[in-house]
């Protein structure tokens, strides 16, 4: 009994092997590490704004209006609770990446207006800010990248044949990715260089 019971299991593995499930765990864990890196990014980014913008207002007074379009974006960004059922949600995950794409242009905003002020360099502080936000960023865009593409290779293997009866049977379904829509502008990092500032202070 104990030989036909192993038998029937590894007939039984080999079935679903065949059937894409072995290819759906893979791409479903992969996609679950990549939207992990993706929040960790946003998470950085959204624990440098508020020191960004304690630094900023101590020598800009005059443009209170983006420093609070700045924090309220963030306030709006981290209300929304990222947890993991958010990526099965196409309408949460679109409301994630809104209040995240409003931060992105809010800062972009706010590096455009403190380029007119290259005296905010010798405040203590301000370029190590500047240079980990641009990092920071930079890592989002790329997060952003791998999990894109690792969401096309989960999706992909959830619909096509013969891994789509698998992944009904299972419960597996697509999930929502980054639109298209805007995609260039809204992962575009924010503009840190104070290099032109800098000469058109002199």
């Amino acid at each position: 009994m104990r030989v036909f019971k192993w038998l029937a299991i590894a007939a039984m593995l080999g079935v679903l092997s065949g059937c894409g499930y072995n290819k759906l765990q893979q791409t479903d864990e992969q996609s679950k590490a990549a939207w992990s890196e993706v929040l960790n990014q946003y998470k950085r980014r959204a624990d440098l704004v508020p020191q960004l913008v304690n630094v900023v207002k101590g020598g800009v007074q005059a443009e209170k209006d983006i420093l609070d379009s700045v924090v309220e974006a963030r306030s709006k960004a981290t209300s929304i609770q990222a947890t993991p059922e958010l990526v099965n949600d196409p309408q949460a995950f679109a409301k994630f990446q809104a209040a995240q794409g409003e931060l992105t242009s809010a800062l972009s905003r706010l590096m455009v207006v403190v380029e007119k002020y290259p005296e905010l360099k010798s405040i203590a502080g301000f370029t190590d800010l500047q240079a980990q936000l641009e990092g920071t960023e930079n890592r989002i865009t790329v997060a952003r990248n791998r999990y894109i593409d690792s969401i096309k290779d989960y999706n992909l293997t959830v619909r096509e044949f013969p891994s789509n009866l698998t992944a009904k049977m299972f419960g597996y379904s697509t999930k929502p990715n980054f639109t298209v829509e805007n995609e260039a502008t809204i992962s575009e990092p924010p503009k840190v260089d104070f290099g032109t500032a800098s000469s058109a202070g002199k």
